[in-house]
């Protein structure tokens, strides 16, 4: 069935094949997103209940790691697979602490990506949205933002906020890493965070299924497959956890789960170059 298309949406955008980049906006109450993204997303909730608050928590995730690496004197960002725009976009808090941090957004949805560069357009000289699969390091690396707006010799923080699970072992996800990881300088740091299998794996291969629909699949791994992606790296306290127990805010609302790690069914590290 076809559906109207959104005066917004460039004509060129398949609006009939869901995307895990709009899915991920609908989790998140953002206004992105087409019929076909809302109704894969629903049949996933139906699965996965908690998702919104999940993608909220992962975004939690980002928002520190970014504030501890800032602290730790860096100022550039890589945000790989950075997705939508939404509330708390890396150049935003980041730019709170140093007004002078750059940052280059890559996503390979079209969607994404224009609305990125309408959101920063006044934000030139110091943010840039390159158009790209994390997948491809080196296309990713030659595009002219990263090179204008980036020094690899300096450190970088480089961002996989809930992207990796979103590389097939054939993409040899270990080896997209590690690409990323060669070229960026001592003093650098990785943030990811990962759906795990660890907790509820019959919910796992239920959630798997769904994704099967949509423009990227979605695999969920366990915490010591998840660690293994970060070889080369040294890990910052408190390594591999659960992702609300990296580095909480004590000042943060109180937990609408309730702390329950199960719900969340998913990990987060830092990791340093040294």
């Amino acid at each position: 069935m076809n559906h109207p298309r959104p005066r917004w949406a460039p004509d060129f955008v398949d609006i009939e094949r869901p995307s895990a980049a709009r899915m991920y906006d609908y989790y998140l109450g953002g206004s992105h997103h087409f019929t076909a993204d809302r109704r894969l997303a629903e049949e996933y909730m139906r699965v996965v209940p908690d998702m919104p608050v999940i993608a909220r928590a992962q975004r939690g995730v980002l928002n520190r790691a970014v504030r501890f690496m800032v602290d730790e004197g860096i100022d550039q960002f890589l945000d790989l697979g950075s997705g939508m725009p939404t509330t708390g976009n890396v150049h935003e808090i980041a730019q709170a602490l140093n007004p002078a941090v750059r940052t280059v957004y890559v996503d390979v949805d079209p969607v994404a990506v224009a609305h990125g560069r309408a959101l920063l357009r006044d934000e030139a000289g110091n943010t840039g949205v390159v158009h790209a699969d994390l997948r491809d390091p080196d296309y990713v690396l030659a595009q002219p933002e990263v090179g204008e707006l980036l020094d690899l010799s300096r450190p970088v923080g480089v961002l996989m906020i809930a992207v990796l699970h979103f590389v097939g072992d054939a993409d040899q996800p270990k080896g997209v890493v590690g690409a990323y990881r060669d070229v960026v300088a001592p003093g650098s740091f990785l943030a990811i965070t990962h759906a795990t299998s660890d907790y509820r794996p019959a919910m796992a291969k239920d959630a798997e299924e769904v994704y099967l629909r949509a423009s990227h699949q979605i695999h969920y791994r366990s915490r010591r497959e998840i660690a293994e992606l970060l070889d080369g790296y040294e890990l910052v306290q408190p390594g591999v956890v659960d992702m609300i127990h990296w580095r909480p805010d004590p000042d943060a609302d109180p937990d609408p789960l309730d702390g329950d790690v199960r719900r969340y069914s998913g990990y987060a590290a830092v990791g340093r170059i040294r």
